[in-house]
């Protein structure tokens, strides 16, 4: 009985070790993307009847001073804020039966009665508190702790590797990767990591003079700091500290800032990245995961340090506004997406292909949620 007691209950037992930090993180995560939501749309004056995370039985909650009842749920997967005159969790179009339910009071705050700019603004409110919070991360992290760096140089290049074959030598400085400038070996590795097959086209200064060279990058899989193996993109070329000259940048307030909002647009641009080589086939499966892979890379993060804990949310965060912003109903993309439509034709959708589009956007996104879940359970 002890022995089960301390592997659940230890700092490396499953409810501790696993699912505290995971709960942690998606708390925070679904947080703040509902929050986006909840802030916008009462600055729209729209009335908010519920704020919950998680779905499912009601654990605890209270009521605010405006009404909105704030509350836990029994199921920890997400989460959300349903306005007034919402018919259900998605905010997806309510019939003419169900507005004209509604007081006059009721439709004057409901969400389907405001603008179109309201309702497109309190929509990508979730998504962009995501990304904000990826950058508010990043901002702190960079304060406390800088970001090390080394000089974008080459001293090995691996034998028979896309760099030895396009004639990369040691002691050659990356100056662009396919046109864009590199100031660091990181900057490198961003640009190839993502890009497995595509013929990429590098700068090199050698002796003082710049030459040009197309490699192709090829898969490798690797550990990442969490001990998960990830399949990413190299040329073969390593950096050492005797010509990468390693180094601590430290930042301003202002700075880390600054550097926080490049950081945030490169997650965002390899993540889009990802996806799109992934819709096409060009990426591994394995490489996308659900409640289970989170679960999983919480608890090994949790066991690096907290700030390492943090970093997996500011990744995650990009990840979920990303998906949310996919036009597909009932993702917040799809609303926004009819919400243009409207705006064109100068009325809303009818009903009928409105309820066939979120039918079909349901079943996509349940088909994307048991594709991942099979990933955890048995695919990877």
């Amino acid at each position: 009985m002890n022995e089960i007691l301390h592997a659940l209950f230890s700092t490396q037992g499953f409810v501790l070790g696993t699912l505290v930090p995971f709960l942690f993180v998606l708390t925070v995560v679904v947080f703040v993307h509902e929050m986006g939501h909840y802030l916008i749309g009462r600055w729209c004056g729209i009335g908010v009847k519920a704020f919950a995370i998680g779905f499912g039985p009601e654990l605890f909650g209270f009521n605010d001073r405006h009404g909105t009842r704030w509350k836990l749920c029994a199921i920890p997967l997400g989460g959300y804020v349903k306005f007034v005159g919402d018919m259900n969790a998605t905010s997806s179009q309510p019939s003419a039966e169900d507005l004209e339910s509604l007081t006059e009071a009721e439709r004057r705050v409901a969400f389907h009665t405001q603008p179109i700019w309201k309702r497109a603004a309190t929509v990508v409110a979730g998504p962009l508190f995501n990304f904000l919070l990826t950058i508010a991360v990043f901002a702190v992290l960079f304060s406390l702790y800088g970001r090390p760096v080394m000089e974008p140089m080459v001293a090995e290049v691996t034998a028979g590797s896309p760099a030895a074959r396009a004639g990369i030598q040691p002691g050659d400085r990356f100056v662009k990767v396919d046109g864009n400038k590199v100031g660091t070996f990181a900057d490198v590795q961003r640009l190839v990591s993502g890009r497995a097959g595509d013929a990429i086209t590098f700068t090199m200064l050698r002796d003082g003079k710049e030459i040009t060279v197309t490699a192709t990058p090829e898969p490798m899989e690797q550990q990442d700091a969490l001990g998960n193996k990830v399949k990413v993109a190299i040329i073969g070329v390593a950096n050492n500290a005797e010509l990468g000259q390693p180094r601590l940048v430290s930042y301003t307030p202002a700075g880390a800032l600054a550097a926080a909002v490049e950081e945030t647009g490169h997650v965002i641009e390899r993540t889009g990245q990802f996806l799109k080589r992934f819709v096409i086939g060009r990426e591994d499966k394995c490489q996308l995961g659900g409640p289970i892979k989170i679960a999983k890379m919480s608890g090994q993060a949790a066991k690096l340090g907290f700030e390492w804990l943090v970093q997996l949310v500011a990744f995650l965060s990009v990840g979920i506004g990303i998906l949310n912003l996919l036009p597909i109903p009932p993702l917040d993309g799809g609303h926004l997406l009819f919400y243009g439509v409207e705006a064109v034709i100068r009325r809303p959708v009818s009903e009928r292909m409105m309820e066939m589009a979120y039918r079909a956007g349901l079943l996509l996104v349940l088909g994307f949620m048991g594709f991942v879940f099979w990933n955890d359970l048995f695919g990877c």
